[in-house]
């Protein structure tokens, strides 16, 4: 490309963060989003990283570079961001049910509005992966295979399924004490593992868990987690108690489920996965301000803000775009880092080059698929300010750039920005 080419291009990317920054209200906290972002990509980058799809002839099984380097555990730590999407999750949903109910909105009319743009992009993949399988079954691929494809692909619905739950749980969630969840948590472990009790109770652990760092974001709406002697007890006090269950009690270093361990700390969760969580969330909550900082950035804003809009459809189709580039690549041969055993630091050499072919193929699904998520309206989501649009997608623009605010000043932050 030449230097003219490269000046058009930068200035078309300006332009377009200049747009986005100007349909952003200015009492917008951007740390809100950027954290949302973040964990998001995490959960992708995660799922790249250490699920591998290994070729053994026809079949293809899923591996996982932990099985054979368990020292890689600490990319775990920084990969598994499920915490701080609870955290943030919890905190806009108790804010906005104050704001609905201020408005006088009932709350089966927000409840439905959220959970119908947090499930509407889930018909789409189901739909896909239902006749992706019927065509596989029936074109003689193994069944294991194709077992193994749609489980990798449906995997993330578990996390829908329990967001939702915690969701419709808000009215009752907006005041209460993270300990109380906590403590469910301890008390089901204890039973499991120190007096020999059912293995089925750590399914309670899978509502449990998460509602801690949930109802952590209704602290945090509440205000009682704005100073950073808060961020620092959940963060020295979270990472303290996980280095004791892993090092003492027992627990996996790795805060992912890995094939062929005899326990996982994330399936079901358990009270390693959760104090894990607290420090994450209190590195989430000391990191607000200098995210507020580097939001101030034209171009970073714009890249958050276009995350945020498609956050659905890039969770739910990562792992499509994994497979598809799998598949594909299986017309060439078995290729290292792409079908080959991940048990080696060359695996993990060529895996990190295959990311940005994995990213490619989720712009392709992103680009398809994106529709459902907005709606369908098959517009762009960026471009409302003032009382005007400079693009499409008024009503799915209207949720990013709504203005975090607390609930008794929502009705006048609607009125001054809208």
């Amino acid at each position: 490309m030449t230097d003219i080419g490269v000046r058009a291009v930068r200035q078309g990317v300006c332009r377009g963060a200049g747009r986005v920054g100007a349909a952003t209200p200015p009492g917008r906290d951007r740390a809100v989003d950027a954290l949302r972002a973040a964990a998001v990509l995490g959960v992708v980058l995660g799922h790249w990283f250490v699920t591998a799809l290994v070729s053994d002839g026809r079949t293809l099984r899923t591996a996982s570079p932990l099985q054979h380097m368990p020292w890689l555990a600490p990319v775990s730590w920084m990969l598994q961001t499920l915490a701080v999407f609870f955290l943030v999750g919890g905190h806009v949903a108790t804010r906005g049910h104050a704001s609905a109910r201020a408005r006088g909105v009932p709350y089966h009319r927000w409840l439905t509005d959220r959970l119908s743009r947090l499930f509407r992009p889930v018909a789409a993949v189901l739909g896909l992966w239902t006749v992706a399988a019927v065509a596989l079954l029936l074109s003689g691929t193994e069944y294991g295979t194709v077992r193994t494809l749609v489980k990798l692909a449906l995997s993330p619905m578990w996390f829908l399924l329990v967001f939702a739950c915690l969701t419709a749980a808000t009215p009752l969630l907006a005041r209460l004490n993270p300990l109380w969840p906590l403590a469910v948590v301890l008390h089901v472990d204890l039973l499991r593992f120190g007096l020999g009790g059912p293995s089925w109770l750590g399914w309670v652990n899978v509502l449990a868990a998460w509602t801690v760092p949930y109802t952590l974001g209704a602290a945090w709406t509440r205000g009682e987690l704005e100073g950073r002697r808060a961020g620092w007890t959940l963060l020295v006090g979270g990472a303290a108690a996980t280095a004791v269950l892993v090092a003492w009690a027992g627990y996996p270093a790795a805060m992912v489920g890995v094939p062929g361990q005899g326990l996982s700390n994330l399936n079901p969760p358990t009270l390693a996965v959760v104090t894990f969580g607290l420090a994450q969330c209190g590195a989430a909550l000391l990191l607000r301000d200098r995210l507020r900082h580097a939001m101030r950035r034209p171009v970073a804003w714009a890249a958050v803000a276009l995350v945020n809009l498609s956050a659905m459809t890039v969770f739910l189709w990562h792992q499509t775009a994994m497979m598809a580039t799998t598949a594909t690549g299986l017309l060439a041969g078995r290729l290292p880092g792409l079908h080959t055993p991940p048990d080696s630091l060359g695996w993990v050499g060529f895996r990190l080059l295959w990311l940005p072919v994995f990213a490619s193929a989720l712009a392709v699904c992103w680009a398809a698929f994106r529709f459902f998520e907005r709606g369908g309206t098959g517009r762009s989501g960026i471009g409302r300010t003032g009382g005007g649009r400079t693009g499409g997608g008024r009503e799915r623009a209207s949720r990013v750039v709504r203005a975090h605010r607390p609930s008794g000043r929502d009705a006048a932050a609607r009125a001054r920005h809208v």
